[in-house]
């Protein structure tokens, strides 16, 4: 049976060490009473929540899956779920980070995604449900209009109902351009909703009284494409002037699809059928409120692709350790048993230490990521705002794509470590790499992000971001190249910076011949820049570790022992893989659209 254990340890070397998130706080007043005990606490309350309410849900949530009911349009969860989710209210868990007006805790968003790593290793179905609310908060709290925050606010901030974003139809897919929903003013503020959207992920559901849907739409003269969408706030259920609920909207699931995995998420086709919604924000720049909700969302993704990582990576070790299966090739490691553990063996390393490496490089990338959103939000310098939000526009596109690709990786080497066992159901690790297939797909396939990555955030304004990036890694690689127990770590990450402007350089003159040259880039280079960000964060972590042993001398603590192995290995083996990503980068359009159409 599948196991889960919080990274506790893990969680405070990167909070407390790493990015010393508590010494920031102090410079945001919001925060600043916020303390290292504070923080440990709820991250281990948090854990034995994910651990021993959540997580043993998941595999039995994966068989059940949700069921609807086509005659009311009603959808069950799997046994369990609306318990687990009662008592996730009840913790106050869903307010952690949102706003004290609205009956939140006003918890730094940092310490909110630490809790949400673990629930996503518990499961990650059952984590959308909640997840998907989070980020419907975010996006009212940036545009909702004051009646619309005073009246779905501190319900979503509670918990006690929930939120989903409606943006695709069958048609459309990614390209929301094409969208055909449309919304009629009724002359009274309200909006006659009409049209059809899918893969709505917890778009219906048992868990609560009420669902808020924020839906993209047209106004009846909306210009064509990407600028002529506005978005809506639609309730499941009316809501009277008082609070209460009111009549049925006309919001309906007509399906659930059946899916690979994320089995017990209800991923439902829903339509619009004379529904009343309100306006949220701006007619016609929907795109840009639903981008709040979008980006965080975007994070919620990378982050999910890292639970599963990490408790894949717990099953697997603990499988390795026990199992035992031929001896070792330069003779038995354990003669007293009829096998060797399978550990021994180089390749079963390998791929334990991938998942290992991408998981610590991953938490600590998503954990620097969120405490420079929260001082995006939070600082009171104007600057310190501005280049922490410019630092969290690159790295969001990084933290979707190359943490769900990792993920998808990860998870597919530690059911390879299974052997036979990693394919059939009883030890849980198929269900790990199903569940991670869809992260690499949903929010903006990773081939999207990538085209943000190097089209929007990179050339669009001459590297300005990028470069602002590369200043800090410069930095540490001046200050640590001074040392010679950090050559084998700043060595290859200077080079790799260097690498990286001349292929930044090169692909922008390339895309001012030709626009398509970036989408025969744009994937390899994201993962090239992602190598480049973990690197760095590597490298970062293996100094630390260096110091402490140190400072230990005869009596090293193991953690930081193994961390120093686990960035060794990194650089030895796992970012080599840029080498050829960059030849491919270079190889440019030509041997992708030289095939004529008609010979495919």
């Amino acid at each position: 049976m599948p196991q889960y254990n919080p990274p506790l340890r893990d969680l405070q070397f990167v909070l407390h060490e790493l990015v010393q998130v508590t010494e920031t706080f102090k410079d945001m007043p919001v925060h600043a009473e916020v303390d290292v005990d504070t923080v440990n606490a709820i991250l281990e309350e948090g854990g034995k929540f994910a651990a021993q309410v959540v997580f043993p849900l998941n595999r039995s949530g994966d068989e059940e899956g949700c069921t609807l009911d086509k005659a009311t349009h009603e959808v069950r969860t799997p046994k369990g779920y609306k318990e687990a989710y009662a008592q996730y209210v009840a913790g106050g868990w869903a307010a952690l980070s949102c706003d004290p007006a609205y009956g939140g805790q006003g918890l730094p968003h940092v310490v909110n995604q630490c809790i949400y790593e673990m629930l996503n290793s518990a499961n990650q179905a059952w984590t959308m449900y909640p997840g998907l609310s989070h980020g419907a908060y975010e996006s009212l709290h940036a545009h909702g209009t004051p009646e619309q925050k005073a009246t779905y606010l501190p319900k979503l901030s509670s918990g006690e109902w929930t939120g989903t974003m409606c943006l695709t139809e069958p048609h459309c897919g990614t390209d929301l351009g094409l969208l055909r929903t449309k919304a009629e003013p009724l002359g009274d503020g309200t909006y006659k909703i009409n049209g059809a959207k899918i893969f709505i992920s917890a778009g219906e559901h048992d868990m609560v009284d009420n669902i808020i849907h924020l839906v993209l739409a047209r106004l009846p003269d909306a210009p064509s494409g990407s600028k002529g969408i506005s978005l809506f706030l639609v309730p499941k259920f009316h809501v009277n002037a008082d609070g209460s609920l009111g009549g049925r909207n006309g919001i309906f699931c007509a399906g659930l699809e059946h899916k690979m995995g994320i089995t017990s998420n209800a991923t439902a086709q829903l339509v619009l059928e004379d529904a009343v919604g309100t306006l949220v924000g701006q007619p016609n720049k929907g795109l840009a409120a639903m981008f709040v909700m979008m980006n965080a969302a975007r994070l919620g993704v990378g982050m999910q692709s890292l639970g599963l990582t990490e408790v894949a990576y717990q099953n697997a070790v603990a499988y390795a350790k026990d199992r035992l299966q031929m001896r070792a090739l330069s003779g038995p490691k354990a003669p007293e048993k009829a096998a060797d553990p399978i550990i021994v063996h180089p390749d079963v390393r390998k791929m334990l230490l991938t998942a290992r490496a991408y998981a610590e490089a991953g938490r600590a990338l998503c954990v620097h990521t969120a405490l420079m959103l929260d001082q995006e939000i939070s600082h009171p310098d104007e600057a310190v705002r501005q280049s922490s939000a410019d630092e969290v526009a690159l790295l969001t596109p990084i933290i979707k794509a190359f943490l769900t690709d990792n993920g998808w990786i990860a998870t597919s080497h530690c059911m390879q470590v299974f052997g036979g066992h990693g394919y059939i159901r009883e030890w849980g690790m198929e269900q790990y790499v199903r569940d991670a297939r869809i992260n690499m797909i949903y929010e903006g396939t990773n081939t999207i992000q990538s085209l943000d990555l190097l089209g929007r955030k990179v050339l669009a304004d001459n590297g300005k971001k990028l470069k602002a990036f590369g200043r800090k890694v410069a930095e540490f690689v001046e200050d640590a190249g001074l040392r010679d127990d950090m050559q084998e770590f700043v060595n290859p990450l200077a080079d790799l910076g260097d690498k990286v402007t001349k292929l930044t350089t090169e692909l922008g003159m390339k895309a001012f011949g030709n626009p398509d040259e970036v989408g025969a880039a744009a994937v390899d280079y994201l993962r090239v820049v992602g190598h480049l960000v973990f690197a760095y964060l590597w490298a970062r972590m293996a100094m630390i570790a260096l110091d402490r042993l140190k400072e230990q001398g005869a009596s090293p603590d193991p953690f930081y022992v193994a961390k120093l192995h686990t960035a060794r290995f990194y650089f030895a083996k796992l970012l080599p893989e840029t080498a050829s990503l960059i030849r491919t980068a270079r190889a440019g359009l030509a041997p992708l659209m030289a095939m004529d159409e008609s010979m495919f």
